[in-house]
């Protein structure tokens, strides 16, 4: 698109602020990883910059869980500006329930990893390995964690409009969201 989607204007805010507030009430920390902290210092927020610098998604993805306090780690990319509290909510009781490391949804692009549910402990081993044995995948390390692949039906409970995994990569898309957004 030319510019950092996350900073783009949506609705006449970043975008990321809009990400960020739809899932604070559910959030007991909130970190951004970005190897541009400046540019974010306006949230207000903890800023990590990648700790497996050039691992690209990743890496991102081992910072975020890496980086993170609590044992159960939201991770969002930050446009997705319909990320859903309701998704997070019931993805943490399944975690629990069956003892999960992995709550991610798997949609007819695949599966959704940076709209998903995280046990930090043994994700962050697992990512690790990964990233040490030259893997680049974001989902090469599953074999190793317990996975809890949503139903095309439980995601449909969790996230009944659909839109929580949209994300916006085009000006048109952006135009699409915000009239969504705000109707």
């Amino acid at each position: 698109m030319g510019e950092d989607k996350a900073l783009k204007p949506f609705l006449g805010r970043p975008l990321i602020q809009r990400v960020i507030d739809r899932l604070a009430p559910i959030a007991d920390e909130m970190i951004v990883t970005t190897n541009r902290p400046d540019e974010y210092a306006f949230l207000n927020l903890r800023l990590v910059a990648d700790l497996k610098p050039g691992r690209g998604a990743l890496g991102g993805l081992y910072t975020a869980i890496a980086s993170a306090t609590s044992s159960h780690v939201a991770v969002v990319a930050c446009d997705m500006p319909f990320a859903s509290e309701m998704f997070f909510e019931g993805a943490r009781r399944l975690m629990v329930e069956e003892e999960a490391d992995v709550v991610i949804a798997k949609t007819d692009e695949g599966y959704e990893p940076f709209h998903a549910l995280y046990r930090r402990e043994a994700c962050q081993s697992a990512i690790e390995a990964a990233i040490e044995a030259d893997q680049w995948k974001v989902i090469s390390w599953f074999s190793k964690v317990r996975v809890r692949e949503l139903t095309p039906q439980e995601v449909n409970v969790f996230d009944p409009v659909g839109l929580c995994f949209w994300n916006l990569n085009t000006p048109e898309e952006f135009a699409e969201a915000e009239k969504r957004a705000s109707g």
